[in-house]
C-alpha cells in the first residue's frame, strides 16, 4: 500500500439525519426514510412517488459568496463545515495554497433551475441576476473554496451517479502524489423538484409505492425489486496524509486506501459487468489488497432489474462465491445520484468504525439468480473487519470504486 491517506473528519446531510451520530444510528436501525412526493404537473399523469427527503432547513446556512444558495450547495457547505470541524482544520493549521477542494454533483443546481423555469414560464416573472452562479454545476465547489480560503486545486466532477466517488478518489490521488497537503472532498445533490422527479419518472426506473406505503419501496437485490427511490443529501471528507495529520496532532484510524475507475464504453444506461470488474480490480490493486481481504462491500444496489443483475455478476467475478457480506444502503436513504458515492462511503466508514454491517431494508427474498451474501433484517457483527469497499456505477458508463481500511484495531 502507498503512503496512507487518512480521513481526519467527515460530515453528512442525509434523509437519515444531518449529524454523524444520528446518521449512524438510523443506518444501523435499517428503516427506510421514505415519504411520498405528489407529482401534479400539467401534461403528466398524477403520481405518488416514494422519495427520501432531508429533514433539514437550507435557509440556516449562510452563503460565503453572499449570493443565494441552491439547496444542494447549502447541503455541501453544511457537510464540509462538519467535516472540517471534526478534523480541527482551523485557519492557521494548514497552508491555503496546499488545500484542494474536490466536489461531485450529477445535476448541481437542479432546485434553482427548476424553480427558475417555473417562475419564468408559468408565472412570467423576471429571472434573478444571480441565477447562473447559483445553479452552475460547480457552485457548491466555489462556495466551499470561499468558505475555507482554498488557494490550491478546486475541481468539480459530473459523472452522474459516480460523481462524488470520482471526486473523493481523485482527491486521494492528489494528496498521495503531493499535489496538495489536505483536501475537502465529497458530493451533494438536491433535486426533489417537480421537473426533475417527472424526468426520472418518465424513464420508468423509479419504484412505486409498495402496498400503498413508501417505507420499503426500494428493495435492492430482492426478487420483487421494482426500481429506486430518489433522495437528496451531501457528505464531505477531509483527506490528508497520515504524516500531515500527525503533525497537526491527529492520528485517524480510517484510511482511504484505494480507488479504481473505468468506463463501460458500451451503452449510455445499461451497465456492463466487465466495466465494474475492471473498476473493482483497479481499486484493489491501488490499495495493495487481494479480493479475499475485503470483508464488506457497500454495493451500488439500485433495485433496478438490470443494475442489480449486472452488479451481482461483477461481484461474483471479482470475489467468487460466496461474496463478501453486502449492504445496499439505498434501501434506507434512497438514490442520491451525484452525492451517492459520498454518503455511501460514510455508511461504509461507519461499518468499519463499529465493526458491524448495516442491514439492507425491505428485502424479504433475495433474487434466487444471485449467489450473494446480503445482510438483511438486522446488523451483522464483524469485529475483525479491516477492509471495506464502496461501489458507484453511473449512467454514461463511469464506474468508481473506493476502498477503506482500518489502520489499527480497538476502535
Amino acid at each position: 500500500m502507498s503512503a496512507a491517506v487518512v480521513i481526519s473528519g467527515w460530515g453528512v446531510v442525509s434523509p437519515l439525519g444531518s449529524d454523524a451520530i444520528t446518521f449512524a444510528e438510523r443506518l444501523f436501525a435499517g428503516r427506510g426514510a421514505f415519504g411520498v412526493f405528489e407529482l401534479r404537473l400539467r401534461g403528466c399523469d398524477a403520481a405518488q412517488i416514494p422519495v427520501a427527503r432531508c429533514d433539514w432547513r437550507d435557509g440556516s446556512v449562510l452563503s460565503p459568496s453572499r449570493l443565494p444558495l441552491d439547496r444542494g450547495s447549502a447541503m455541501a457547505l453544511q457537510a464540509a463545515s462538519a467535516a472540517t470541524a471534526q478534523a480541527a482544520l482551523d485557519a492557521g493549521r494548514f497552508d491555503p495554497q496546499r488545500l484542494g477542494i474536490f466536489w461531485g454533483s450529477g445535476m448541481g443546481g437542479a432546485s434553482t433551475f427548476d424553480a427558475t423555469c417555473h417562475a419564468l414560464y408559468a408565472e412570467h416573472r423576471r429571472v434573478r441576476p444571480s441565477t447562473v452562479v447559483t445553479c452552475m454545476p460547480n457552485a457548491a465547489l466555489g462556495e466551499i473554496a470561499i468558505r475555507f480560503g482554498a488557494r490550491g486545486l478546486a475541481l468539480g466532477y459530473a459523472a452522474a451517479c459516480a460523481s462524488a466517488a470520482v471526486a473523493i478518489g481523485e482527491a486521494m490521488h492528489a494528496v498521495r502524489s503531493g499535489r496538495v497537503d489536505v483536501a475537502i472532498a465529497g458530493g451533494s445533490e438536491a433535486l426533489l423538484t417537480p421537473g426533475v422527479v417527472a424526468a426520472w419518472q418518465a424513464m420508468r426506473v423509479l419504484a412505486p409505492l409498495r402496498d400503498g406505503a413508501a417505507a420499503h419501496a426500494c428493495r435492492p437485490f430482492a426478487a420483487d425489486r421494482a426500481g429506486f427511490a430518489l433522495g437528496e443529501g451531501a457528505a464531505a471528507f477531509v483527506l490528508e496524509s497520515a504524516a500531515h495529520a500527525a503533525a497537526r496532532g491527529l492520528h485517524p484510524a480510517i484510511a482511504l486506501a484505494g480507488y479504481g475507475t473505468s468506463c463501460d464504453g458500451t451503452h449510455i444506461t445499461q451497465p456492463d459487468p466487465g466495466g465494474q470488474v475492471r473498476a473493482m480490480a483497479a481499486a484493489l490493486l491501488d490499495a495493495g489488497l487481494a479480493p479475499g481481504d475485503i470483508g464488506h462491500v457497500n454495493t451500488h444496489g439500485t433495485a433496478t432489474q438490470a443494475g442489480d443483475a449486472a452488479e451481482a455478476e461483477s461481484l461474483r467475478r471479482v470475489f467468487g462465491a460466496p461474496t463478501p457480506a453486502l449492504t445496499a444502503s439505498k434501501s434506507v436513504f434512497g438514490h442520491l445520484l451525484g452525492a451517492a458515492g459520498a454518503v455511501e462511503l460514510a455508511a461504509t466508514l461507519c461499518a468499519l468504525e463499529r465493526g458491524a454491517l448495516p442491514p439492507t431494508a425491505g428485502v424479504d427474498t433475495v433474487d434466487p439468480a444471485f449467489d450473494i451474501d446480503l445482510v438483511r433484517e438486522r446488523p451483522r457483527m464483524l469485529p475483525a473487519l479491516r477492509h471495506a469497499m464502496s461501489n458507484s456505477f453511473a449512467f454514461g458508463g463511469t464506474n468508481a470504486v473506493l476502498v477503506l481500511s482500518r489502520l489499527r484495531p480497538g476502535l
